[in-house]
């Protein structure tokens, strides 16, 4: 296991169980053994349900696990999506731990298999954003992936995008852009633009992606057809599942959404002892 989700998984649990689980301690034996089924409650994209094993698998090394599903998945409503047998009090003690992980990854991955789907048939890629919670961007990005949909950048280290922020201190687009190419090797450059002027003075620099933030469509139109292929564009900004087709159709090659992460639903999941 990644030392990074032994982390977390052991910070989650110590969080739940502090001192023990005084409820299952003071009503089931500690040699009981129980099987348990984990259960779809509504129609979903599977997420995480590796990081649930391993969850349950910490407290009870040798819990046995049978999948009915991975990771990407379609799961109806009413599926068995898996099957554990163990120590009764370890998979008590993991349930919510487990549950937590899994509805949360799960939650993403099914809204963005909405978006997905909700473009198809259109070249736009959906994008997530760097809009996760604290120490879960690996797993929520993980989760984006399984749901069909592909990552922006990882953090701050592995592309160049240059934010209206970053514009201002550095005296501008033209400015931003050349002291970055300098500076960054083969990192791609991408650049926030707001309206067509900046727009053209992001191609002028020669950005690799022009990311066309909080533009009306018939805006956004116009700035695809004056790039012109000659740099990427991304949609950013006011993105929903009611907009993302109409702002897809303006001919962008990506359409980002930080809802994707931060206002994705958790899945309804529950774990049953049988």
């Amino acid at each position: 296991m990644d030392y990074s989700l032994k982390e977390l998984i052991e910070k989650a649990l110590a969080e739940d169980l502090g001192p023990g689980d005084v409820t299952s301690e003071a009503t089931i034996p500690a040699g009981s053994t129980a099987t348990a089924a984990i259960l779809a409650k509504q129609d979903l994209i599977l997420a995480g349900i590796d990081i649930a094993t391993a969850v349950f698998r910490h407290l009870d090394p040798d819990v046995q696990f049978t999948l009915f599903a991975k990771d990407g998945d379609k799961i109806n409503a009413g599926a068995e999506i898996a099957r554990l047998s163990g120590n009764t009090r370890a998979l008590l003690a993991g349930e919510r731990v487990a549950l937590n992980l899994l509805q949360h990854l799960s939650g993403i991955a099914t809204l963005t298999a909405r978006y997905v789907e909700t473009v198809k048939g259109l070249k736009a890629v959906v994008l997530d954003t760097r809009k996760t919670l604290p120490g879960l961007r690996q797993l929520e990005k993980y989760a984006v992936r399984m749901g069909g949909g592909k990552n922006h950048r990882m953090g701050l280290y592995d592309m160049i995008l240059i934010k209206d922020n970053h514009i201002k201190a550095a005296g501008g687009i033209t400015n931003a852009v050349a002291s970055a190419r300098t500076k960054t090797g083969n990192l791609r450059i991408e650049v926030e633009t707001k309206t067509l002027d900046e727009v053209r003075e992001a191609l002028a620099a020669k950005a690799d992606i022009i990311m066309l933030d909080n533009m009306p469509v018939d805006v956004m139109r116009e700035a695809v057809k004056l790039i012109a292929g000659r740099a990427l564009a991304e949609a950013s900004g006011n993105v929903t599942l009611e907009t993302v087709r109409q702002i897809a159709e303006a001919g962008v090659d990506f359409v980002s959404s930080g809802s994707l992460t931060h206002s994705a639903p958790a899945a309804d999941i529950s774990m049953k002892i049988r």
